[in-house]
């Protein structure tokens, strides 16, 4: 079992370095020319706001993700090193899209995403514990989820004279909107229901089942779009 599961998570390196190798070179960032001449403050509270809107108003792809992170332990330690593992990643390669260093289209970007939450949802139902391995996993999936950030970032642009600025600010609000996720899983599924002895089956079960119906749907109509 161990050694599938690792064989599984070489598959996905392979498929991520796949990617990089066939990521055509694009031209450099979209420049946002409206807030290069805009205080500082203003900038950071632009980018925040921007990143938190990503996660909590439009990106619901990101928020089933997040979701079926929290689903296959109620303890709130592992939920940290997989949340932990996944911004790591995705800071990586949102920093490298955006100075250009590593891009790669959207086309593929964009179906891999949703397979990984159907990877992760698929998992919830098979394990009944997080397996070490699963954070490599979800550093990988990361990794990708990154370039799809940079993706939605590009189409904003940012300023030529505060890029970090702009690039930290962004990714601040992205963490904030996941911790909101992550809260709200907890506030709502985890800390009344977790202890039940049905939770598996009447909780962990269905919204697996239904985050991976979702993630099916959403990756054919990448593919084929």
């Amino acid at each position: 079992m161990e050694q599938t599961a690792m064989h599984k998570c070489f598959q996905f390196f392979l498929l991520f370095i796949s990617i990089l190798l066939i990521a055509n070179p694009l031209s450099a960032h979209t420049i946002n020319y409206a807030l290069e001449k805009a205080p500082t403050q203003h900038v950071v509270w632009y980018y925040l706001q921007l990143g938190i809107r990503h996660i909590i108003l439009e990106g619901f792809d990101h928020i089933l993700f997040v979701v079926g992170l929290c689903l296959l332990s109620t303890k709130i330690k592992t939920i940290f090193w997989q949340a932990t593992a996944f911004t790591v990643a995705h800071s990586i390669t949102l920093a490298l899209s955006m100075k250009n260093i590593i891009v790669a289209p959207g086309a593929i970007v964009e179906p891999v995403i949703s397979l990984s939450i159907m990877f992760v949802a698929i998992e919830n139902i098979l394990l009944t514990e997080l397996k070490p391995w699963r954070v490599l996993v979800v550093f990988m999936f990361g990794l990708i989820h990154g370039m799809g950030f940079a993706s939605s970032l590009n189409e904003i642009g940012l300023p030529r004279n505060k890029f970090y600025t702009s690039i930290l600010s962004f990714n601040a609000g992205v963490e904030i909107g996941q911790i909101i996720v992550i809260a709200s899983v907890f506030l709502l599924i985890i800390i009344p229901l977790g202890k039940n002895k049905g939770y598996r089956k009447y909780v962990v079960y269905p919204l697996s089942v239904l985050i991976a119906m979702i993630a099916a749907y959403w990756t054919i109509q990448r593919i084929f779009r």
